[in-house]
């Protein structure tokens, strides 16, 4: 009698070789061990190894996705750490440029003050007074108050005044 009559199994067709390959894998593996009863204590015996080994890769793949994490997260961070080191290199070029433009607005002022003094005091008031101060201001500090336009504002009203009040500048 052969395997086939003795189960209660539907037979499988013969002509599948890849079928006929695993048949005859299992009934040399049941010949070996001597029988179905020592081939079921084999596996017994094989299972909590391979579920060791099934739990180690588990742990394995689970070490491997926070290192994954990880990295991204490092990743993530060296970027922003990057863009925020773009981003103060550009606000420190933007606030040296202001400095630097506002000290040559206020050194200009000064000297266009200087040049206009022997003609126009009055002129040469209204460059080296609050408007001197509310320019430099403006650009180095990157505000302007109220307070400074008002003092611009009044400077700008005394010059004038000034102005009206000068003897004409004599005739050469």
């Amino acid at each position: 009698m052969s395997t086939e009559e003795n189960s209660g199994a539907l037979p499988l067709p013969q002509d599948d070789p890849v079928v006929s390959a695993g048949l005859d894998i299992a009934m040399r593996w049941g010949a070996a061990l001597g029988g179905p009863e020592k081939l079921k204590i084999a596996f017994e015996a094989l299972e909590p190894q391979l579920k060791r080994e099934h739990q180690l890769r588990l742990k394995q793949l689970d070490m491997q996705r926070e290192a994954t994490a990880r990295a991204e997260e490092n990743a993530r961070e060296a970027a922003e750490r990057m863009v925020r080191l773009a981003q103060q290199k550009r606000q420190h070029a933007l606030r040296m440029t202001g400095l630097w433009l506002g000290a040559g607005v206020s050194f200009a002022m000064l000297v266009a003050g200087v040049y206009v003094a022997r003609d126009m005091w009055w002129l040469s008031l209204f460059l080296w007074g609050p408007s001197l101060l509310a320019m430099a201001k403006l650009y180095t500090l990157r505000r302007s108050d109220p307070g400074d336009m008002q003092a611009v504002t009044l400077g700008m009203r005394s010059a004038a005044n000034a102005a009206q009040q000068a003897p004409p500048p004599p005739v050469p």
